[in-house]
């Protein structure tokens, strides 16, 4: 009996770290993304207060804030892109 017991012990340990792996992978994703938006935004503001010295400004929002922080400088430059040539 005490067997399958230490068996069944060793199991139920093993599924819950595969659980584990299956709920840190979304967690660790969604902190990245939260942190890439918050540099997104602080280069946003960045730009936005040295460009008003240039008449250049961006939009602030979570389209913008999530474009720039997924791509970085260049979701800048296509932003930039779309701001002065498209509208």
């Amino acid at each position: 009996m005490e067997v399958k017991v230490i068996i069944f012990g060793l199991l139920a340990v093993a599924a819950l770290l595969v659980l584990l792996q299956f709920v840190a992978r979304p967690v660790k994703l969604l902190w990245k993304l939260v942190l890439n938006s918050a540099a997104g935004l602080a280069l946003l503001l960045l730009f936005n207060f040295f460009g008003a010295w240039f008449g250049a400004s961006l939009p602030i929002n979570l389209v913008t804030i999530l474009l720039v922080g997924f791509l970085g400088l260049p979701g800048m430059a296509v932003l930039l892109c779309v701001q002065f040539f498209i509208l």
